[in-house]
């Protein structure tokens, strides 16, 4: 073995030993919502600080940028080799510039965080909880400081969810998308095609969890390597050989359910396709929560609210009372109502952007310092009834409705907008080579599109940033148009809006 294949063999080794130990955190993260005693949550704070404290000396260990200047200096090595040496650089590099004492402190509040939020949540108590937000917004302004962009914190949490995102790239696809999607969604709010609300679908949560782990199993969600639990808030954690999703219930709304868990599936459908034997590397991770977010929202709107899809699970369904199971197209038709909401994760297609262009604008201002965390709940109240067409009544579900800002996750909301861009683009492409896809859903096949994504998402790992993925993939810059044409054709035919 060459030397530089030694020196390989090790960063690689090196690696996988961090990853495996990021593992452990995250599984920590995952009991924190899933089955932590409420009395635990400051043992679980110094768990987690001891945890990261660990994990960030090995991922600053000197050594391991000695290996990486080694392995540049070398040269000799592949394209994929390359890239696992580039991204790991940018990680070490990162790593080094944030003090040890920093990593832990941060931890350890992003604990506590969680713990306080679903406090205020419950007790609709903005107040309460605000000391703890302003402490995770000053952690993130010092984290921007130590790496270098103390000018531009927000873009520097921008560019860890979603490498090389900003927000003035951001801001025009944002502000094009949002120009098309209001005077849909007022165009259908006036239209004479309403639909009279849908009658339940499915009856107890029990029978709901059944339906939800049937239908994600059937798209391909490996149950195997994987499990579905209850949180407070729907989410995806772990990797590989262990996927862990959650869902909660909705009163009046059985099937929020079932979206929120494809929507999770599809997450999981994503980290169960990145390669086990390149865990750790480049090769064998996901290219960015915006391209995450194509994948979760591709398998719960173009295909988990598509005609073929429900021709194949309508007949499936159990409703309670009286009669027998939705028609197809009286599934289609419920699933696709368009009813402003003022809950993101409960949100139709055409007014879930609006949600995240909400939350954009507010992170964006309160990081340039035009916002102080006090003006929240009413700044939220302000643009959700601009936005949306709706206000909060109390802060549970305005302000105090998502979970990502009690753990420090400051810039991942965009991922969720620009993820709907992704996949919309992506569908295009996808129908371009496989107009018949319907009938595969109806027949209960999601293979062939499963197939594809691995092949053309999955396989790439974090090869190229998202931008530069979407480019290679579809042929063309994102744009917000293929989301805006998909909508405008399928609300048009529902909603018989002129064209």
């Amino acid at each position: 073995m060459s030397s530089t294949e030694t020196l390989y063999s090790d960063l690689i080794a090196r690696l996988r030993r961090l990853q495996a130990l990021e593992s452990v955190a995250e599984l920590l993260g995952w009991d924190d919502q899933v089955n932590l005693p409420p009395g635990a949550a400051g043992q679980r704070a110094e768990q987690q600080a001891v945890l990261a404290g660990t994990v960030h000396g090995l991922a600053a260990d000197p050594v391991l940028g000695e290996r990486m200047a080694a392995l540049t200096s070398a040269g000799g090595l592949s394209s994929d080799q390359r890239a696992v040496v580039a991204e790991a650089g940018r990680d070490f590099e990162r790593a080094t510039k944030l003090p040890a004492d920093f990593v832990r402190e941060k931890a350890a509040h992003s604990s506590r965080g969680y713990h306080a939020w679903a406090k205020a949540r419950a007790d609709s108590d903005f107040a309460g909880y605000a000391p703890i937000l302003e402490t995770h917004l000053e952690l993130a302004r010092r984290e921007a400081a130590y790496l270098g962009q103390a000018d531009n914190p927000y873009d520097c949490f921008l560019d860890l969810h979603d490498p090389g995102l900003t927000a003035a790239a951001i801001e025009p696809l944002f502000a094009e998308l949002a120009a098309g999607l209001v005077p849909l969604a007022r165009a259908i709010a006036g239209s004479a095609g309403a639909d009279a609300p849908p009658r339940a679908f499915l009856g107890s949560h029990e029978e709901q969890k059944e339906f939800c782990r049937d239908v994600t199993a059937r798209i391909g969600f490996d149950y195997n390597r994987g499990r579905l639990d209850l949180s407070l808030h729907p989410f995806c954690s772990g990797s590989g050989d262990d996927v862990r999703m959650t869902i909660r219930f909705t009163a009046g709304d059985p099937l929020s359910s079932l979206y929120s868990a494809v929507h999770e599936a599809g997450h999981g459908l994503y980290e169960q396709g990145l390669a086990p034997e390149r865990r750790g590397t480049a090769l064998g991770r996901n290219a960015g929560m915006a391209v995450h977010e194509s994948q979760s929202r591709m398998w719960e709107n173009f295909v988990g609210r598509s005609r073929g899809f429900w021709r194949f699970f309508a007949p499936r369904l159990r409703p309670p009372g009286p009669g027998g199971p939705p028609s197809a197209e009286e599934a289609y038709r419920a699933v696709n109502r368009v009813k402003p909401t003022l809950i993101r994760v409960e949100a139709d297609e055409v007014t879930y952007n609006l949600h995240i262009i909400l939350r954009f604008e507010i992170e964006s201002r309160l990081f340039r310092g035009e916002l102080a965390v006090a003006d929240l709940p009413a700044v939220w109240n302000e643009r959700s009834a601009a936005l949306i067409g709706l206000t909060p009544s109390t802060d549970r579900e305005g302000v105090l409705q998502d979970v990502h800002w009690s753990g420090g996750a400051f810039g991942y909301f965009p991922s969720y907008c620009l993820g709907n861009m992704i996949a919309a683009q992506l569908w295009e492409k996808i129908e371009g080579l496989r107009p018949d896809l319907a009938e595969d859903f109806a027949r209960g096949d999601f293979r062939w599109l499963l197939q594809w994504l691995r092949e053309n998402i999955h396989a790439a790992g974090r090869r190229h940033p998202p931008l530069e993925l979407v480019r290679r993939v579809t042929g063309r810059p994102l744009s917000p148009q293929p989301l805006l044409r998909y909508l405008g054709k399928k609300y048009g035919e529902l909603y018989r809006l002129a064209r």
